[in-house]
């Protein structure tokens, strides 16, 4: 089933929250599979890259900008944020369990500057958007 991810994006928007509430792999696990795919759950974001390229997704190591729509970055932890951090691109923001300021979802983020990889879904597997919903 090919994944959708203008559901995809909708529902991270949908129910994001005003601010973390350090549930950044759920809300973003939830939201991918709202386009239709199921991922195997992992205990932390930083783990998630093998369920992402197990759906589809294409894994691009500290690929920078242009994102688009739909793409997932994966950060690997470090001291103080053990479990890393999972975000989608709805477009616009980067969207966790919240809208984000930028790609960094907070300070110690944008300070360590920590490893991450961006997943993209591969164009085979892709619904085309909703227009409506940008």
């Amino acid at each position: 089933m090919p994944w959708d991810y203008s559901a995809a994006v909708k529902h991270a928007r949908d129910n994001a929250e005003s601010t973390s509430i350090s549930r950044c792999a759920q809300y973003t696990r939830e939201a991918i599979e709202a386009g239709g795919v199921t991922l195997t759950r992992h205990g932390s974001a930083k783990d998630y890259g093998s369920s992402l390229t197990a759906v589809g997704f294409n894994e691009f190591p500290y690929r920078k900008s242009p994102y688009v729509v739909g793409d997932v970055a994966v950060f690997q932890g470090f001291t103080g944020h053990p479990h890393g951090h999972m975000q989608i691109f709805d477009g616009k923001n980067w969207i966790s369990d919240f809208i984000q300021n930028d790609f960094y979802p907070g300070n110690a983020y944008r300070t360590n500057k920590p490893a991450y990889s961006i997943f993209k879904m591969s164009l085979g597997n892709v619904v085309m958007p909703d227009d409506s919903i940008f």
